[in-house]
């Protein structure tokens, strides 16, 4: 899979989720790490899903994660929360910001 593979992806599963739960702003960047490697960010914004295949400079946090363990945590086979406390993802910045994606 590729970057812009998971970037679609990460569209279509969060895509129609209900993003009322979530604060005004909540940016997080992924950087994929192992094999593939690339970047892309997941923005909520005044009610509002962003995807994009780019570095977010303004960000509550970044996340690094192999292509494995991100196809996981979208699948719905490990929660953000686990990813974390076993060492599968590893966070810089607010990891709250990171634990919110749960409610997706």
């Amino acid at each position: 899979m590729t970057v812009d593979q998971m970037v679609e992806k990460v569209r279509a599963k969060f895509g129609g989720s209900d993003l009322s739960v979530f604060p005004q702003k909540l940016a997080v960047q992924v950087n994929l790490t192992g094999k593939i490697t690339g970047v892309f960010y997941i923005e909520v914004l005044d009610g509002r899903l962003s995807v994009m295949p780019y570095e977010y400079i303004d960000r509550d946090a970044a996340i690094s994660v192999t292509m494995t363990n991100l196809t996981k945590l979208i699948g719905g086979k490990m929660t953000f929360a686990e990813a974390v406390k076993g060492g599968k993802l590893t966070v810089e910045g607010n990891e709250d910001a990171v634990l919110m994606l749960d409610k997706f």
